[in-house]
Parts: structure tokens; sequence; C-alpha cells
């Protein structure tokens, strides 16, 4: 069967890692979905992941702390990046080529984010991961997937969250009103 798109960039949200978890990482999601997107990868699929961290930190909550906004969602980035080597780990398991890719710069774990680069690197069958969202504050990783989807040149974005959409506002808090 021929794969209806060919560059895929999925938004995977941290909630998404904890399973039945309260938070954190949960093994059997790890591997739940280093296999499906192994399945992509043998079908030829270029694969990206956008990769969220609310399972460990949620940078909008942080406000009712003490926390300041900006702080909080640096501290949200940093989330991403360990979610983001979690599943990179997963999928090398798997035996599936990755390259984590991050918006802030830390070179000891992740490559810095350069469009060709990326794409080479999807050209190359690789999955790419990008964490720490757009690097800014006040943006969302759903935002860091609509802008690294239009940058690649993305065939589709598919969202793998518990919100049914893409929301001006932290939907979660929204929910719980």
């Amino acid at each position: 069967m021929a794969l209806k798109y060919k560059r895929i960039l999925l938004k995977l949200s941290g909630e998404s890692l904890m399973g039945e978890q309260r938070f954190g990482i949960s093994s059997d999601m790890l591997h739940y979905y280093a296999n499906q997107i192994k399945e992509l990868v043998a079908q030829k699929a270029e694969v990206a992941i956008v990769i969220g961290g609310g399972n460990i930190y949620r940078g909008l909550s942080a406000e009712s702390s003490g926390i300041e906004r900006v702080t909080g969602d640096y501290m949200g980035m940093l989330a991403t990046c360990i979610n983001g080597m979690a599943l990179q780990s997963a999928l090398e398991t798997n035996g599936v080529y990755t390259r984590l890719i991050t918006a802030i710069e830390m070179r000891q774990i992740a490559e810095p984010y350069i469009r060709r680069r990326a794409i080479r690197h999807l050209e190359k069958g690789r999955v790419v991961i990008f964490s720490a969202g757009t690097g800014s504050p006040y943006f969302t990783t759903d935002s860091a997937a609509a802008l690294r989807a239009n940058e690649i040149n993305a065939n589709v974005i598919l969202k793998g969250t518990r919100v049914d959409g893409i929301y001006d506002s932290d939907p979660e808090k929204t929910l719980m009103l």
C-alpha cells in the first residue's frame, strides 16, 4: 500500500508519553510509539516529530508557583529535550536512525536546528526529533509543530495529543474550568 504522505510531521505531546501514569515517561508508551514510527519509516515515509514536555513540566502552570512565565517556558523547553532523548533512545534501540535537534543550544545532547540539515536528515531516512519548541518563550509546541512543518515542507501534520485541536491558550487549563 502506497503512503498518502511522503513527509510527515508528528506532534506528540509530553502527556502522550505518560500512558496511565500521572507524570513522567511510560516505557510502554515509548516502545509503542517507537514501533509505530518504525513502521512508517519502513514504508519510506520521512518522519519528523515535534515533542512536548507537559508530562514533566507545564510552563503556564508555573505562574501559580511563583516562577516567572519566561523562566517557566524555558523549563518546559528543557522538558521537551528530556522527552526527545527518551524517544530517540527507544527508536534507536528499535533500529531506527534518528537525529535529535534542539532550538536551544546544548551541543552535548542534540544538534542545533538548521533547516537544511534537518531536511537532509529526512532525505537520508533518519527520523528527526525537534525539541525545545521554537526556542522562544510564549510559544507552544503546537506552534513549533506548525512552524517546523512549514520549514521542512511536510505534507501533513499528525497530532498525537490528549486534546482535540490546536488552541490559543492552554487546553489543559481551559478544559478544567
